[in-house]
């Protein structure tokens, strides 16, 4: 019995949220999101708030019920809030900057790296070694962080790179004489 799928979502306030089907809808204050849940659960809006449970006792159905729930809770909260990710880079020389609506990064190769904002995504650098990454989607915003941080995640020896703001690094020791 999944302990996260028990529990109703509560519409927040300033939010609308629709179930047609299988799709659940939410407008707010940020945008519009859609989730379209996966026929082995079943989802109701009943009193300003959201049901899912399972439509049988199988374990496919019984491990999409939690998930689903969670994506749903994700688009309320994208479409009134919505979500924000920190990066930070650390080295000499490595440098973010705005070009337009592109993150131009200067991380120690021989060029610049140039990234595209995708559509949804707002990235900021309030200082060149400061990025923020925010949207309505989480996992879109997760997964451009992602991305970004790719380009040259922190390494262990000098903690050099770009990582999440607040990531703990395990360093290791160098050379020994």
């Amino acid at each position: 019995m999944s302990r996260i799928g028990k529990k109703p979502v509560s519409v927040p306030a300033g939010v609308t949220a629709t179930v047609n089907g299988q799709t659940v809808t939410a407008k707010g204050p940020k945008g519009e999101l859609k989730f379209v849940v996966n026929d082995e659960v079943l989802v109701k809006l009943e009193e300003g708030q959201i049901a899912v449970e399972p439509r049988d006792q199988s374990k496919d159905a019984r491990s999409k019920w939690g998930m689903s729930r969670t994506q749903i809770v994700n688009i309320l909260t994208g479409v009134k809030d919505g979500f924000e990710k920190k990066l930070e880079i650390t080295g000499v020389g490595y440098r973010a900057a705005m070009q337009g609506k592109n993150l131009q990064l200067a991380l120690g190769f021989s060029h610049d790296v140039v990234y595209e904002t995708p559509q949804g995504i707002t990235i900021a650098v309030p200082k060149p070694t400061e990025i923020t990454v925010s949207g309505i989607d989480k996992q879109q915003v997760g997964q451009v962080a992602a991305e970004i941080r790719e380009y040259r995640g922190p390494e262990p020896y000098k903690g050099k790179g770009v990582r999440y703001a607040g990531e703990k690094i395990v360093r290791k020791e160098g050379k020994k004489k």
